[in-house]
């Protein structure tokens, strides 16, 4: 017999990245110098523009200009009146951006990535010590027992927006109290990886929603970042960036990697003592 759906006030329910209280919204938005952006590309032709992505910056528009976003920067560098933005990362995540110049390009990228013929590897710092390789094959739908509205958590396939998700996790180091993992995705659910490395209780370093409590998010939209988050969190996002866009498969003879940022390096230097591999 199945149990009774739940019911929920999704009025008390937070969205993702709101203005802060008693801030200006101009003076929450992280903006993108034009020098800055060209020191980001990886790669560069006629048709492709592929971006090594900071934890601080959004990929789609916002209403704070073209250079508040990747895809608006990247349009003003390149001068075309649209770029493709091929898939999408978190603004906490790091890594690899795959953006098309042309239509036809993206709707090639776009049907590849549907169709599971591009491979990703991420790399992540995660709370514990995760020795074995692991893989994930939960599904994923809403968190309905989160106060955040986008989060997502493992649920029985067929509850409401249950999607099929399978996670390859290996690690390339532990040390400390804390692992070094790299994360291959079969399916590209939203949060995928995160919501599966909380299920099983290695959440990645500095996740405000997937970390150790989600009201940690609350708190950091309505005071911003303070010594308490940083305390609990350890770091100012969260510790997860793609380091790697397979498009072979996709029938173009590329792979694209970027490595680690410095605030990663920098945290497995100082917490767990260890010089990350392929850095």
């Amino acid at each position: 017999m199945s149990e009774p759906v739940q019911s929920v006030d999704y009025d008390i329910r937070a969205c993702a990245w709101p203005p802060r209280r008693g801030e200006p919204r101009e003076g929450t938005v992280r903006m993108i110098g034009a020098e800055e952006l060209k020191t980001w590309i990886v790669y560069e032709d006629d048709r492709l523009l592929i971006i090594s992505k900071p934890g601080d910056v959004v990929c789609h528009p916002s209403k704070a200009g073209p250079w508040s976003s990747l895809v608006g920067a990247a349009r003003e560098y390149t001068g075309l009146p649209t770029v493709h933005l091929v898939f999408r990362l978190d603004r906490e995540t790091s890594g690899i951006i795959v953006l098309a110049k042309d239509p036809k390009m993206a709707s090639r990228l776009q049907k590849a990535v549907q169709e599971r013929r591009v491979t990703k590897r991420y790399r992540a710092i995660v709370w514990g010590e995760l020795r074995e390789p692991v893989t994930v094959n939960q599904p994923l739908g809403v968190d309905l027992h989160s106060p955040v509205f986008v989060k997502s958590a493992v649920v029985r396939m067929g509850d409401m927006e249950a999607k099929e998700s399978i996670t390859h996790f290996t690690t390339e180091a532990v040390a400390n109290g804390f692992s070094l993992v790299n994360a291959d995705l079969e399916t590209g659910r939203k949060h995928q990886i995160r919501a599966h490395l909380q299920w099983l209780g290695h959440s990645v370093v500095g996740d405000k929603i997937y970390g150790p409590d989600s009201r940690h998010y609350l708190e950091f939209i309505d005071a911003g970042w303070t010594p308490a988050l940083a305390a609990k969190l350890l770091m100012d996002r969260q510790a997860l960036h793609c380091a790697e866009i397979g498009l072979e498969a996709a029938g173009l003879p590329f792979t694209f990697r970027a490595p680690l940022p410095e605030d990663m390096r920098a945290f497995c230097a100082q917490r767990m003592g260890i010089e990350a591999i392929g850095s």
